[in-house]
């Protein structure tokens, strides 16, 4: 018999800077399959500022990325109990930003981004989320495919969104990429598209772009 238990358990994030809980925007990063956060966070530590702090939650599961030694990479679910997986994502995802934001004097604004695996994980903890999330950024991603229409309808209703998508991505097939843009449709939401010439990599002159 398969049954389950609770136990307190300590997770890793990384952040951009010591936070002053005086900065006006705050993004949540979710990093790709076989990532960690202390090297996923390095692309985005030229945007810090005393104004704008980064952080950046790391899955729970690790494994080898090649064999069995050497580098070792960070997953937020793989299809062994799949839902499980994704109740403890929520679980540690509210607990580590409602426990940030609580720091707070005047809210920030807070502003999402998932790269790759990271992006399904980011919208099927944003569409439960109960504070209010600004821009929503999927990069080399798109939305969990199990996400319910009317409650993303509602819920992303007043946030803005953008995607990120390279000419040479090998993971972007034409199936994938049209049932985004089916799932996007069906709930109301023109986001704005940017392509760039490269494969499944964060850019650097993209990611500029966006903290113009």
């Amino acid at each position: 018999m398969k049954k389950r238990i609770q136990f307190n358990f300590e997770a890793v994030y990384s952040i951009s800077h010591e936070p002053n809980f005086e900065e006006s925007e705050v993004w949540i990063l979710f990093h790709g399959y076989g990532q960690l956060t202390e090297f996923f966070i390095r692309k985005f530590l030229p945007f810090d500022s005393e104004q704008r702090i980064f952080l950046a939650p790391e899955g729970t599961n690790y494994s080898y990325l090649k064999d069995f030694h050497g580098r070792v990479g960070a997953n937020w679910m793989t299809s062994h109990d799949r839902e499980l997986a994704i109740e403890n994502n929520h679980r540690y995802l509210d607990k580590l930003v409602e426990g940030f934001l609580e720091a707070y004097k005047n809210s920030p604004k807070v502003n999402v981004l998932g790269f790759s695996q990271g992006a399904a994980t980011a919208t099927r903890w944003a569409s439960r989320w109960t504070g209010e999330i600004d821009q929503l950024i999927l990069w080399a991603g798109g939305f969990a495919h199990d996400l319910n229409i009317e409650e993303s309808r509602k819920r992303f209703e007043n946030t803005t969104m953008t995607i990120v998508l390279g000419d040479q991505d090998e993971f972007l097939t034409p199936e994938r990429l049209k049932k985004q843009e089916d799932f996007i449709k069906s709930f109301g939401k023109v986001p704005e598209i940017l392509n760039f010439s490269g494969g499944h990599f964060i850019d650097s002159e993209v990611l500029r772009g966006l903290f113009k």
